[in-house]
């Protein structure tokens, strides 16, 4: 059995394919693996360094706009499109599997071409063009939240057993020594994805003095494209965190964006989160989070609203309350699927499966 990976872009696309791959091999090692990507996403680093073999196809972001990169999309299209299906019938795949993205769309056609099964998992409330023109080449579609893809089977998104293994109480201790945090201060995670939020940065410096009053400890990844400020005794600044489980486990709350991947992982080990939905796209941040914060697991403020006066008052207020907390927790981890990955590994050896025995 031979199952094609088509994804690439953002970490939100890769990460969950390279967590499905990884489930195939504990379920069967004999299963062979590769990926299809483009060359400029982060899939150039992140597939490689988990293992697996990359087939890096032309592929482009779809242009919003009539310019010079509008007249040479389709013409790279046909030719990623090219690439893919060689790929395709050189492996001799008998399943692609895609989370999206950009990247994707030159593998989707090839297996919509080479008549391999296309199995789709959407994570966002709102589907992207990707997923949306390969929805129309399978049925084999799932979707974290009912209706962005119709019709489609409800899944969670998969996520890497270091966050469905955490306890975060077990680990507490671990985790605040690791980062150098108190044992019994209230800690409040920061970050906004693998390149940092600008604005969220902008609040949190500004916020300081108050959360240091307060006697509330932050830790924050900044993002590796940024300077790195100057740390002080409650202000913990970091570019890039590789160890989120242990940055989960330390934290009595978050301070987040609401990207698929980061309310799926939120949910999964309880943590309560302040959401700032990312103010682009086509809303599909606002609407990953929503649910979440609806039930009581969360607070959801808008991009523009966002200013160190609301963050320090809200945030001040929910961490010294651990009864709140508490609430919040349970209903954050009421969202959460800790089997989601092996679901979705069971789901494609059933679909190549079916091919083998056709």
């Amino acid at each position: 059995m031979h199952v094609v990976f088509a994804a690439g872009g953002t970490a939100g696309h890769v990460e969950p394919a390279l967590t499905t791959a990884e489930a195939l091999q504990r379920i069967d090692p004999t299963i062979g693996i590769s990926f299809i990507g483009g060359k400029r996403g982060l899939e150039r680093d992140l597939v490689p360094a988990r293992g697996f073999p990359l087939v890096m196809t032309t592929a482009d972001p779809l242009p919003r706009k009539l310019n010079s990169r509008a007249l040479v999309f389709p013409l790279h299209t046909v030719q990623g499109f090219r690439e893919a299906k060689s790929h395709l019938r050189a492996s001799g795949a008998d399943v692609v599997v895609g989370f999206g993205g950009y990247a994707a769309i030159p593998g989707y056609l090839a297996a919509w071409r080479c008549g391999v099964p296309l199995v789709i998992h959407e994570a966002n409330s709102k589907a992207g063009f990707a997923n949306v023109l390969g929805a129309k080449f399978t049925s084999n579609v799932a979707t974290v939240h009912p209706g962005a893809l119709s019709p489609a089977r409800r899944l969670a998104l998969p996520v890497r057993p270091t966050i469905t293994n955490l306890d975060r109480a077990t680990v507490r201790d671990e985790a605040r020594e690791f980062w150098g945090l108190p044992p019994s201060a209230p800690v409040v995670l920061v970050f906004g994805g693998s390149q940092g939020a600008r604005h969220l940065n902008e609040v949190i410096a500004d916020s300081m003095p108050r959360f240091a009053e307060s006697g509330v400890h932050v830790l924050h990844a900044v993002g590796k494209a940024n300077e790195l400020p100057s740390s002080s005794e409650y202000y913990h600044p970091v570019a890039y965190i590789e160890r989120m489980d242990l940055a989960y486990a330390a934290a009595d709350l978050a301070v987040c964006r609401s990207g698929a991947m980061t309310c799926a992982e939120l949910a999964a080990v309880g943590l309560p989160a302040v959401y700032v939905p990312l103010p682009v796209g086509n809303g599909e941040q606002a609407g990953n989070s929503r649910p979440i914060v609806e039930a009581g697991g969360g607070i959801q403020c808008a991009d523009a609203d966002l200013t160190a006066e609301w963050l320090t008052s809200t945030v001040t207020s929910l961490v010294h309350d651990e009864d709140d907390l508490t609430q919040m927790s349970s209903a954050a981890a009421s969202f959460g699927d800790r089997d989601a990955v092996q679901e979705m590994a069971n789901w494609i050896i059933e679909v190549a499966r079916q091919r083998q025995k056709g």
